[in-house]
């Protein structure tokens, strides 16, 4: 009986909510995985050539780095209102401006990533005959996986957050149950809506984990193994007194 009545007595946690809005709490998920892939997806489409540009000329990387950072300084209702004129009330409006707070770490981080890679690889794949194309995509992004990947997990968590503040127009996903349950105080909606958007962030960046390690299996530190004569070595060479 106390589950029936959560929704007339406004429980925080309720399980009649989740029964009769499963179809809305849905839709505000995947509308909220949409955006965040979209942000992503396009944000490091968009930092990988201005990556290559501070990489191949100096004097760009300066501007390129500034420019980014003066934009991830944004407020995000300022981005939102700055960009209502060119895309209106619109899923493209939160989605542009999550892309402009994506650069500033995936360009960093995928600048960094090519700066790390070692000159006697480049070295060795232009003696082979690799052009700049090929140098790249065989030598160099391979080699720059873990800082990019680093990176893309950074912008997904953060894209999955700052995708809530969407609910302003009435893009957000779950952030758009989230305020619309703070102006009817809806407890539940806003307890659900908040857990499950915790939920993606954590998934997401689990995944992200699990494909970097699979991409990137040189960054693992080999394990030791230890003979069984070689630990009794070392447990006596301890319990030896001083």
């Amino acid at each position: 009986m106390a589950e029936q009545n959560c929704l007339v007595t406004n429980d925080w946690i309720c399980g009649e909510y989740l029964r009769t809005r499963s179809q809305e709490l849905t839709d505000a998920t995947l509308q909220h995985i949409g955006i965040t892939l979209a942000s992503v997806a396009i944000g490091l489409a968009v930092s990988l050539p201005l990556a290559l540009l501070a990489r191949r000329w100096r004097f760009l990387s300066g501007p390129i780095l500034g420019v980014t950072t003066v934009l991830y300084s944004v407020p995000s209702l300022a981005m939102f209102s700055l960009l209502l004129p060119f895309f209106g009330l619109s899923a493209s409006l939160v989605v542009t401006g999550l892309v402009l707070y994506s650069l500033t770490v995936l360009v960093r981080n995928i600048l960094a990533g090519l700066q790390a890679v070692p000159d006697e690889a480049r070295d060795a794949a232009k003696g082979m005959g690799y052009g700049p194309l090929r140098l790249l995509w065989e030598v160099e992004l391979p080699l720059a996986l873990p800082a990019l990947l680093a990176g893309v997990r950074i912008t997904t968590v953060s894209t999955v957050a700052l995708t809530t503040v969407g609910a302003i127009v009435d893009y957000g996903g779950l952030g758009t149950l989230i305020l619309d349950g703070l102006d009817t105080t809806f407890k539940a909606q806003v307890l659900t809506a908040s857990v499950l958007c915790v939920l993606l962030a954590v998934v997401a960046d689990l995944l992200l984990l699990a494909l970097q390690r699979w991409l990137t299996p040189w960054t693992r530190a080999p394990r030791i193994r230890t003979s069984r004569t070689g630990r009794a070595a070392a447990v006596a060479k301890v319990a030896e007194p001083v």
